[in-house]
């Protein structure tokens, strides 16, 4: 009975997709038996076949074939299908092959739209469509059709048998499955070989030897989806405690049939704050109802409470300036939660490693390590069965929770793995991952492999100070990138990211468009914004100082062109001067600003 129930619940691996001129057919072509999937292109409407439509000779359709299917998005009258149209093997979670995710491809069922009469209707998606463009571009995807990738091993092994036995949409945790509002329709549908759960993050894996002993250790990283976005568009918590760039980072070793698991996460500081982007290479930090504070805190430490145990808040950012502001109204709001299972520490990682002693470090290790000591790790012995159980989690944080994070958590995944090996017998009492060089540089990679691929969803660019986690050292070379990777940060937030984040929205149902919404169209402009061109701007003082710098030069033989360089300049000035003034209307800004409700 066991075996016809898993059996059931097998995903499509892979399919082929037709393109008929009202439907698109979804036919496995993995050697299940299981019906075609229909998709209506009229209103996205979807059932089971048993068989395929006939062909016209007239008009052949065209055929692709896909390895997944992500969700149907709902917009104003028509639907979007969302499937995969490549992947990659990237190794193998648990003993079950992992995939990522290298093309999506979005199929409209829109007809109902281009025959409609209404033109703000036809503009509205239009605009949508164009979002979905971006949306196609999105990283660090990744499935698989055998295991729940949305749960920790831990999690994992706490499951029932009855659980185990559910599709894998059913198992997952909403919050890490990135095409949860996706899947909607096809879980009305009732559409289960169909639901392919994905998660947004990275996923590392190496093989080791240590002596005659093969390790085999996976890093792998779940992105939150409650309060997802970009670097400057997402800051800090919402009202319910859901803080921006959650991710939840778990290191895995496996050896002679044990299995040990550790995991930490990070997130923006969980207050109620913005830094809006106004062309100013570092935006003023904005705290919104600081009278709010202490409850949202204690939302967001309840709810890792319920879900890891006891927490430890470390808090990187500087401790003074802005960052410093911050950070003591974050520690006041920590104070104020009850019980024991809630520790705040401080440590402004730039005041005492400034930017290239971050073996400094080992002064926070210090002053942790009873806390991870007394918390541990998940391990399960070679029969299964779980011999320890991580108790609690460390939180850490910076501003962004990318660059100063990801050495202080590598850091720690460090100390973490030397322990678990000593526990396995591996290690002696002082042996460290520094002893074995293909050890340490595999383990150095991963974690830098992993702070780029969290840095790029959140910033757009790779981590920086990733030369300390890659080689375990600063370098001329990588202080070199991280100011280009500043400075292509700096690009992105004020002129990408806007429209980056109207996509991000658009997936997750942050933003829910019907027809009944009002069809006003979401990109219009009033007053100055509606003119408003930094491109235009730009040019036009470049215009400006060039027409000053001729007249400037003529001025020796005619004094009238004295007063025309000045003029130019002015006004050359004067735009500047403008655009400085009012950075946020020149900026690439959100549109879709209703909330889910």
């Amino acid at each position: 009975m066991m075996e016809r129930a898993d059996s059931a619940q097998k995903l499509y691996t892979r399919m082929r997709l037709w393109e008929f001129p009202d439907q698109y057919v979804i036919e496995p072509t993995d050697g299940s038996c299981g019906s075609s999937l229909s998709v209506s292109r009229v209103d996205g409407s979807m059932k089971l076949i048993d068989e395929l439509p006939q062909c016209s000779s007239i008009r052949v359709p065209k055929i692709r074939t896909i390895f997944g299917v992500i969700g149907l998005l709902k917009l104003v009258a028509g639907s979007y299908l969302i499937v995969i149209t490549d992947r990659e093997s990237v190794g193998s979670y648990l003993g079950h092959p992992m995939f990522r995710i290298t093309s999506l491809k979005v199929f409209p069922c829109d007809h109902s739209v281009n025959s409609s009469p209404l033109e703000q209707q036809k503009k509205m998606e239009a605009e949508f469509s164009g979002l979905l463009n971006v949306a196609e571009k999105t990283s660090g995807l990744y499935f698989s059709y055998d295991t729940n990738l949305t749960l920790s091993a831990q999690r994992l092994h706490a499951l029932g048998d009855e659980s185990k036995l559910l599709p894998l949409w059913r198992q997952a945790e909403p919050r890490f499955l990135w095409n949860n509002y996706l899947l909607e329709v096809l879980i009305d549908s009732k559409l289960d070989p169909y639901l392919l759960p994905v998660i947004q993050g990275s996923f590392q894996n190496f093989q080791a030897a240590i002596g005659k002993d093969i390790v085999d250790v996976t890093l792998i990283a779940r992105r939150c989806t409650r309060r997802t976005g970009t670097r400057l568009w997402r800051r800090g918590a919402d009202s319910d405690g859901y803080v921006a760039n959650f991710v939840e980072s778990e290191q895995i070793i496996q050896l002679n049939g044990f299995t040990a698991s550790f995991v930490q996460v990070r997130g923006s500081i969980p207050l109620l704050w913005e830094q809006i982007v106004d062309l100013t290479y570092k935006p003023k930090f904005e705290l919104v109802k600081l009278e709010e504070s202490p409850r949202v805190a204690d939302r967001h430490f309840l709810d890792l409470r319920k879900k890891y145990g006891a927490v430890l808040a470390v808090d990187l950012v500087n401790g003074h300036g802005a960052e410093g502001r911050l950070s003591e109204k974050f520690a006041n709001a920590v104070q104020q939660i009850t019980g024991d299972d809630v520790r705040y520490l401080h440590f402004d990682f730039h005041h005492i490693c400034g930017h290239v002693h971050f073996e400094r470090l080992s002064i926070l290790y210090e002053q942790i390590s009873d806390f991870l000591d007394q918390n541990g790790y998940m391990l399960l012995n070679d029969k299964g069965e779980k011999m320890k159980e991580q108790l609690g989690v460390a939180r850490t944080n910076c501003i962004d929770c990318l660059d100063r994070t990801n050495v202080t958590q590598s850091m720690i995944a460090r100390k973490m793995m030397e322990s678990q090996l000593r526990r396995l017998g591996i290690f002696a009492a002082e042996e460290t991952i520094s002893s074995h060089p293909n050890l340490d540089e595999s383990f150095k990679i991963i974690w830098a492999n992993h702070g780029d691929d969290i840095s790029t969803q959140y910033s757009g660019t790779p981590a920086l100070k990733g030369d300390f986690v890659r080689y375990g050292q600063r370098t001329i070379q990588g202080i070199m990138k991280d100011g280009w990777n500043a400075l292509l940060r700096y690009y992105l937030n004020n002129f990408v990211d806007g429209t980056k984040q109207d996509a991000i929205d658009l997936l997750q149902g942050h933003y829910i468009v019907s027809v009944s919404r009002d069809m006003t169209p979401t990109t219009q402009k009033g007053g100055l914004e509606a003119v408003a061109s930094f491109p235009l701007a730009f040019s036009l003082v470049l215009t400006g100082f060039f027409f000053a710098a001729l007249s400037l030069r003529q001025a020796r033989y005619d004094l009238r062109h004295l007063f025309f360089s000045i003029l130019w300049a002015s006004l050359s000035i004067a735009i500047a001067g403008f655009v400085r003034a009012n950075g946020r209307i020149f900026c690439n800004r959100p549109r879709l600003h209703k909330p889910r409700s």
